[in-house]
C-alpha cells in the first residue's frame, strides 16, 4: 500500500457516506491523520472502523454555517497542529425537476447545500494554510453543470468551479494548490439518510429517470462510475503526485466533460 499521505493532516467533509467515506478509508490506509466531519451522527462510526489504522477525530457540524466551518478548522489545528489537506465533499441534489417547477426556497436550499459549505470551508482553512505556506484543497463539483432537471444544483456547482479557479490564482504563490473533481453518475450504496425524505411522486420519478438517461447518454463509456473511481481522482489531486497541478476541475464521468 502506498503511503502518499503519511503524517499528512486532512479534513474531509461529508465523510459519513458515499464518496466522502471512501476517501476517508483510503486516505487513512495511506497514512493520513484525519478530521472527518458530517452533519450526520453516522460519521462517528468511522472512528471505530479506522481505529488502529489511523489517528481520526470525527465531528458533527452544519457546514452551511460559516461559524461551524471555523470550529472544524480550529479543532483540526488544536488536535493535530496543522492542516495539510481539505477535501470539500458536502453537496448533492435535493430535488430533481425542470427549473420552472422549483420554488424560491428550494432554489436557495440547493445553493446553500452545494456551494456554501465549500466556500465557507475554504475561507476557514486558508489562515492556517497561509501561515504554513502549504496546503492542498480538493473541491468536489459535478458534471451536472451541464445537465437536465438540476439547474439550481448545477449553478451551485458552477460556483464551485469558479471558486476553484479563482482561489488557485490567489494562492499558488503561497504554496497552496486548489483543484476540483467533477463526478459523473456514480453507483453508491443506498443513502442511509436521504437528502430528501419526501416520497417521490410518479412525475418526480420520471424527471429523475431523465437525469439517469441523460447521464448515461453523455458518458462515452455509457455507464456509471464506482465509488473507488471517484475517490481515486480526489486522492490523486490531494497528494503530492499532483504537485504541479492547480486551478483544474477534473471531470470524472467516463468522458462526459460537463
Amino acid at each position: 500500500m502506498s503511503k502518499r499521505f503519511q503524517d499528512k493532516v486532512a479534513v474531509i467533509t461529508g465523510a459519513a457516506q458515499g464518496i466522502g467515506r471512501r476517501v476517508a478509508e483510503r486516505m487513512a490506509a495511506e497514512g493520513g491523520r484525519l478530521l472527518l466531519v458530517d452533519r450526520s451522527e453516522l460519521v462517528h462510526e468511522l472512528a471505530d472502523e479506522l481505529a488502529g489504522v489511523a489517528e481520526v477525530l470525527c465531528l458533527t457540524a452544519d457546514l452551511e454555517q460559516f461559524a461551524e466551518c471555523q470550529r472544524v478548522m480550529a479543532a483540526t489545528v488544536e488536535r493535530f497542529g496543522r492542516l495539510d489537506i481539505l477535501v470539500n465533499n458536502v453537496g448533492g441534489t435535493i430535488w430533481a425537476k425542470p427549473f420552472e417547477h422549483y420554488q424560491a426556497d428550494e432554489i436557495e436550499a440547493e445553493v446553500r447545500r452545494s456551494l456554501f459549505p465549500t466556500l465557507w470551508c475554504c475561507h476557514a482553512a486558508l489562515p492556517q494554510m497561509l501561515a504554513q505556506g502549504s496546503g492542498a484543497i480538493v473541491n468536489v463539483s459535478s458534471i451536472a453543470t451541464r445537465g437536465v432537471n438540476r439547474v439550481p444544483y448545477g449553478a451551485a456547482k458552477g460556483g464551485v468551479n469558479a471558486l476553484t479557479a479563482c482561489l488557485a490564482f490567489e494562492t499558488a504563490e503561497c504554496g497552496i494548490r486548489v483543484n476540483a473533481t467533477a463526478p459523473g453518475g456514480t453507483e453508491a450504496p443506498p443513502r442511509r439518510i436521504p437528502r430528501n425524505t419526501a416520497a417521490q411522486s410518479e412525475q418526480e420519478q420520471l424527471w429523475y429517470q431523465q437525469i439517469v438517461d441523460q447521464t448515461l447518454s453523455s458518458s462515452l463509456m455509457k455507464r456509471y462510475g464506482s465509488i473507488d473511481e471517484q475517490a481515486g481522482a480526489i486522492l490523486f489531486l490531494a497528494s503530492d503526485d499532483a504537485a504541479y497541478i492547480t486551478g483544474v476541475t477534473l471531470p470524472v464521468g467516463g468522458g462526459d466533460l460537463g
